[in-house]
């Protein structure tokens, strides 16, 4: 109950556009080429559902892939660094630097080099979230309480241990923020993916959809992708609640 109060302003929020820009588009009589009214995007979605689904199922499969292999190499990564004064100042700025190069950029040549398979759309998800996940660990790692790590190793505890038992448990919570954070970016680059160059997809569906002036299959498309990416930010939210139930229970606690 009280997680659906907190819902019901946004919804309230977004009922209230919808039926603004419903009433705007019927008063106004606006050409559904330049600004299709909800009902009617919501019905040529449903005329399409098979259609679409086959896209976004790509589009997930794309997404689920490029964000499983960015986690696994972001958390390898974050140990690193934090287990080495050199790698971290060798590694970092590079990281860092990295979030300067556009990704309108390099998403081209990705698919100049491997083609329009599942590669080229996969390796863009992992450049988009690689860096937030990396980052959230790595501060996690670094904000362990130097008495509590201090403690451990008085009483005999290795360095593998104090990892394991105190502070990677530790920067959970902040690996959770770096998830949620990313996984927004992982859909957004696997339509961009395949807006550069794809066979299926989301993106690539919104790009065809718009050359046959089919705005409201654009616009269902983009609801589309909404939702999942919604979808995919709440699976990280219970994610973190089966992982780390402790946390969100000493945060309610404290406030």
């Amino acid at each position: 109950m009280t997680a659906f109060r907190r819902l019901v302003p946004s919804v309230l929020v977004v009922a209230a556009i919808v039926i603004a820009w419903e009433l705007l588009a019927r008063v106004l009589a606006i050409d559904p080429i330049v600004l299709p009214a909800p009902s009617r995007i919501l019905g040529a979605l449903w005329d399409a559902r098979g259609v679409a689904a086959g896209h976004a199922l790509a589009t997930l499969a794309e997404t689920g892939v490029g964000f499983s292999i960015s986690i696994i190499f972001a958390v390898l990564a974050a140990l690193a660094m934090d287990s080495s004064g050199w790698f971290r100042r060798a590694i970092y700025p590079i990281l860092v630097a990295s979030q300067t190069i556009p990704i309108v950029a390099v998403a081209p040549l990705l698919v100049i080099w491997f083609g329009l398979g599942l590669l080229p759309k996969v390796l863009v998800v992992v450049l988009v979230t690689f860096f937030p996940v990396t980052v959230a660990l790595l501060d996690g790692l670094a904000a362990t309480p130097r008495d509590a790590t201090s403690l451990l190793e008085t009483m005999g505890a290795s360095r593998s241990q104090v990892l394991f038992k105190l502070r990677l448990p530790g920067a959970l919570p902040s690996l959770f923020t770096g998830l949620r954070i990313a996984v927004t970016y992982a859909v957004i680059g696997a339509i961009f993916g395949e807006q550069v160059g794809a066979v299926n997809g989301l993106g690539i569906w919104m790009i065809l959809s718009k050359n046959l002036f089919r705005t409201d299959l654009v616009f269902g498309a983009i609801l589309v992708t909404a939702v999942l990416t919604l979808a995919l930010w709440l699976l990280v939210g219970v994610a973190e609640r089966l992982t780390i139930p402790w946390y969100r229970e000493a945060r309610r606690t404290s406030v």
